[in-house]
């Protein structure tokens, strides 16, 4: 990695840091901070840039589960996954239900990097990888 490529991922950071309130991404200060570099101009802005939005991608999808399903799911049951995964997280968690009719019976919950998988599709997938 080159000095001018470690020089803006470390703005990147420190900008990024700057975005959160409270350990949650604001879209104020999101704004801010583009206002910020729209006049500032730093050296490599696309680098910058580029390392910055990776970084705020990545925070929120830490607070958002995709939530997949077989058949319907009720509201109040992705109300307690919300409830519950919250809770785990220590973070407020959106989910977001997503049919997946491959699935035969049961979810997969995605979040960020985890995934939580409950599914009887998952099940026969694992039972084949051992025999």
């Amino acid at each position: 990695m080159s000095a001018h490529s470690k020089k803006a991922v470390l703005l990147a950071r420190q900008l990024f840091k700057l975005s959160l309130e409270n350990g949650v991404v604001s879209p104020g200060r999101v704004s801010g901070v583009l206002e910020y570099l729209e006049k500032s101009r730093p050296a490599n802005p696309l680098m910058v840039l580029r390392a910055y939005q990776r970084l705020v991608a990545t925070e929120l999808s830490r607070s958002e589960a995709s939530v997949e399903h077989a058949g319907s799911i009720a509201d109040t049951v992705l109300q307690s996954l919300t409830t519950a995964l919250t809770t785990k997280y220590r973070r407020p968690i959106t989910a977001t239900a997503i049919a997946n009719p491959s699935l035969i019976a049961g979810l997969r919950v995605r979040i960020g990097d985890d995934l939580y998988e409950a599914s009887v599709a998952g099940q026969l997938a694992a039972l084949a990888d051992a025999v």
